[in-house]
């Protein structure tokens, strides 16, 4: 069997240390794979004629088409000056595939690294903007020089010192080489760059243009339309990334049966993996956070990781008629809360999803979720209550307030018991009937719903009812 070949079936556990024998005759050392794409694309650190390079095999068959849109992109990157990682050699893999080997830069982090490492990553916040206004003058040099990166997020740009690199060549596209791209084209790859940032970072669009405008004048650009398609580009990348929670991928692993329907973030699936094979494990002799007729909810600690497992019941025949044609509440539930992560908005991370079925029918269903330690706002503001919140309580509670409207979602169930107080944060939890809404119409209902029972969480005539009336978001 080919290298090649028993790269494609080691799946997500290719070797290390693995020797690729080269068309040039200098074989390539594998020390560390940073990206697997199994049986279709690996990224390595490697050694190759006494250099450490970045290693990239394109090992599906017919995958000779993205190695040369990588081969083609970068050297595009390089004909425009725009700065790019040496690719050092390309060529085909023994056995079939093919490779491709460009600088490895050891000290260098992305400005996703970057941004993550923030501390505060909210609008406004004079490093997070530093971080955005580097990309985007590489975005403007860019498409100052004709080209669109179509991946465009800040993992895509390395920082080493105090230069900042563009990679990934297999998304790169030319328009006219030297010839700046049109207005239609531009304003539509920044509206994909604004687009994977929070929704809150919308308001400041127009204090981050002006790094791009200063390098890449772009006569025309209507602020309103690239509004419109941040929003629209967001939509996209959400339902896309919905639709990924439910799938195999490098972020989710997915088992399917005659039986059983599950889900799981890969991350988690090997200290979950008990409580995977038999959920109903967590609920024998361990005292009760919630026992209902139509769910059950307990603790459970794995791998010293606290764990919320709720169990969503079947009270009986006629209960299960009408459920058992449609996705499970726990189905809803787990995507309801990966939407909430997606836009920003705290809830506690779901680790797992389990449907027990017969078919195509549901039956009982299981959600895993990471534990939540705060106090609901019942108990953090005071059953009576007699004061308003603080500040910082004051700002949390309106912010998140302001995201759920600016998202046009509801909760469907707003008691203050489902909102947590921790870190500093409003912590959304029980989403089994949570909606997102696409008619203005619809939205506004339905938060009208959600403010007056939040509200009503306390007596009419109280200081924080009186308050609430008075700054929620109508």
């Amino acid at each position: 069997m080919s290298t090649t070949a028993r790269l494609r079936e080691a799946g997500r556990t290719p070797p290390v240390d693995i020797s690729l024998p080269l068309a040039a005759g200098q074989p390539l050392l594998i020390q560390q794979w940073l990206r697997i794409l199994p049986g279709k694309r690996l990224v390595g650190r490697g050694e190759w004629n006494g250099r450490q390079v970045l290693a990239k095999l394109f090992i599906a068959t017919g995958a000779e088409r993205h190695w040369q849109r990588e081969s083609v992109g970068i050297q595009a990157l390089q004909r425009a000056g725009i700065t790019t990682p040496a690719l050092l050699d390309s060529g085909e893999l023994p056995g079939g595939g093919c490779y491709l080997l460009t600088e490895y830069l050891p000290g260098a982090q992305s400005l996703q690294q970057h941004w993550e490492q923030l501390a505060d990553r909210s609008p406004g916040n004079a490093e997070a903007l530093a971080i955005l206004r580097d990309a985007l003058l590489a975005i403007a040099a860019m498409h100052a020089q004709g080209l669109a990166q179509t991946d465009l997020h800040l993992g895509n740009f390395l920082q080493d010192q105090q230069r900042l690199y563009v990679i990934d060549g297999d998304a790169i596209e030319v328009a006219e080489p030297g010839k700046p791209l049109p207005l239609t084209t531009a304003q539509a790859n920044l509206a994909l760059f604004f687009a994977q940032l929070m929704p809150e970072w919308d308001a400041q669009v127009d204090h981050l243009l002006p790094s791009y405008l200063d390098a890449n004048p772009l006569h025309g650009l209507d602020r309103q339309q690239l509004l419109a398609q941040i929003h629209k580009q967001r939509q996209t990348r959400l339902n896309n990334f919905l639709d990924k929670t439910l799938r195999d991928c490098s972020q989710f692993a997915v088992h399917r049966s005659f039986d059983r329907f599950a889900v799981v973030l890969r991350s988690a699936q090997q200290a979950l993996a008990p409580l995977l094979a038999d959920p109903d494990s967590a609920f024998s002799g361990t005292p009760l956070l919630k026992d209902g007729g139509s769910s059950t909810v307990t603790m459970a600690t794995v791998g010293g990781r606290e764990v919320v497992v709720k169990r969503y019941n079947i009270k009986g025949f006629g209960h299960w008629l009408t459920r058992f044609w449609r996705p499970s509440r726990a189905w809803h539930s787990w995507l309801a809360a990966w939407r909430l992560q997606f836009l920003g908005i705290a809830t506690p991370t779901p680790l797992a999803m389990i449907e027990r079925r017969i078919g195509l029918w549901r039956r009982q269903a299981w959600l895993i979720s990471e534990y939540c330690p705060g106090p609901n706002l019942l108990q953090q503001l005071g059953e009576t209550g007699a004061a308003v919140p603080d500040s910082t309580t004051a700002d949390a509670l309106l912010g998140v307030f302001q995201q759920v409207v600016d998202a046009g979602i509801s909760h469907g169930d707003f008691k203050a018991t489902n909102l947590l107080w921790h870190d500093r944060q409003v912590v959304l939890i029980d989403l089994d009937v949570m909606q997102a809404h696409r008619s203005e119409a619809g939205r506004r209902k339905a938060w009208a719903k959600d403010r007056a029972r939040f509200i009503r969480n306390w007596p009419a005539g109280s200081a924080l009812a009186q308050w609430l009336e008075s700054v929620m978001p109508r």
